[in-house]
């Protein structure tokens, strides 16, 4: 085995010195295994994800990536691809730092269930308890047939058709929110309507500021009738609560009680400038973060969205995926209960996200595999994961003991497939 790819973290020896030095604790490695066949994987298959990878490399289609795979609490592959800078030439590195975008959502949703486990806050309980602004909201619906209360799913923001405001039948609640099943800013006939009220609050400053507008969004349907994606605002309401319940800003509770016990030291809303070089560095018009884009800043940020925001590395995220394989535990650090992990990531949406992915179910925050055949993934039932805009992905597979993270920063379904697909080939026993 090389010797550099003993840790994922080896080339992070410096921070992790200065951690101890500040009397920080930190989690030790993820262990590699002897050989991949000692956890039941095949060493000459696993090579198939280097061949995957450069391939599109060669092919244009990504610029590099970084891809690492655990089984039963010890690594089997963890490597760079490509480039990190096409301009400068520079090699992808072990602890490069990606855009997470909605890879975030899965560290909010852990952070749900850390006080839902405690009972700070429940499922069933109403948005309303700690934000008031949500306890009388309205849906969008078509005007006609009046008998009918029909909210479209997609419109055409240039040619709304003729729509009324009818009250929602029951408040938002916590449930709704972490299953995208709330209508909040989903993107349908209310999110268009309110745009421009809201608008104003895309210069965000904080949580506290800005989450209690959000009660003035109309909705785009019905609480609990439908699952429609929120991609950058309905989480931040439970980050929100988080931040009542614990007394603590959002991403000082994640700091403590999530990326310090997993040792996740190279996770940030805000990157440090001394990791700023650190930072991929996207080509392509289409993918290539806006200097002043409040979805990817990297440096300045007051507002610290549970939608989206972190910056992070394959060995961090790796950490976190493999605490929830473990059933929420990591290092001898217990975040959650294997109860409460199963709560997260069984189907609680029943057959509404079936609806727009077959073979597939919700839980809070992660989608579940529930027919992977169906589902055409290469990944056993019960397998839970999500990702984000720009093309990170990762998963766990309690059946199977493996957690597999695939970092790259450009949004390509075919790459994160063939990389899916070359893992579950990999696992020989």
């Amino acid at each position: 085995m090389n010797p550099k790819k003993r840790s994922i973290l080896a080339r992070s020896v410096l921070p992790l010195f200065l951690c101890l030095c500040a009397g920080v604790s930190f989690a030790q490695d993820i262990p590699w295994a002897d050989s991949a066949e000692e956890v039941g994987m095949s060493t000459e298959r696993l090579k198939r994800i280097n061949a995957v990878m450069q391939r599109h490399i060669e092919a244009g289609t990504i610029q590099g990536a970084v891809t690492a795979v655990a089984r039963r609490g010890k690594l089997v592959h963890f490597e760079t691809h490509g480039l990190m800078s096409v301009p400068n030439n520079r090699p992808m590195q072990d602890d490069s730092l990606f855009i997470m975008m909605s890879s975030t959502k899965p560290v909010l949703g852990v952070a749900a269930m850390m006080l839902i486990e405690e009972g700070l806050i429940r499922p069933t309980d109403p948005i309303s308890k700690w934000i008031p602004e949500f306890a009388e909201m309205q849906v969008a619906v078509l005007r006609d047939p009046v008998d009918e209360n029909i909210s479209p799913t997609r419109i055409d923001p240039r040619n709304l058709p003729a729509h009324r405001l009818v009250p929602a039948a029951r408040e938002i609640t916590v449930h709704d929110i972490l299953t995208h099943t709330s209508g909040l800013a989903s993107g349908g006939l209310g999110s268009v309507i309110s745009a421009a009220s809201i608008g104003g609050l895309d210069n965000r400053e904080s949580l506290a500021k800005n989450v209690p507008e959000y009660g003035n969004v109309v909705l785009d349907f019905q609480p609990g009738s439908r699952w429609q994606y929120s991609a950058a605002t309905a989480l931040d309401v439970i980050a929100r609560i988080i931040e009542i319940e614990s007394g603590i800003p959002f991403d000082e509770f994640v700091k403590e009680r999530i990326f310090e016990p997993l040792g996740m030291n190279n996770t940030f809303w805000n990157v440090p400038e001394e990791y700023q070089g650190r930072l991929i560095e996207v080509v392509g018009a289409d993918t290539a973060p806006p200097g002043r884009a409040v979805l990817y800043d990297t440096s300045h940020s007051t507002y610290f969205s549970g939608s989206y925001g972190l910056k992070s590395t394959a060995g961090d995220y790796l950490r976190f995926e493999q605490m929830l394989v473990n059933g929420g535990e990591l290092f001898g650090n217990r975040l959650l209960s294997p109860r409460t992990v199963r709560m997260m990531s069984s189907n609680q949406t029943k057959d509404l996200f079936s609806s727009n992915r077959e073979g597939q179910g919700f839980g809070y925050t992660v989608a579940t595999s529930e027919n992977p055949i169906v589902a055409n993934q290469r990944r056993t039932q019960g397998a839970f994961g999500w990702g984000g805009a720009l093309g990170t992905r990762s998963w766990s597979d309690p059946e199977e003991e493996l957690t597999a993270v695939i970092m790259i920063q450009q949004p390509v379904p075919e790459v994160q497939g063939d990389f899916e697909n070359a893992v579950q080939q990999a696992i020989i026993d």
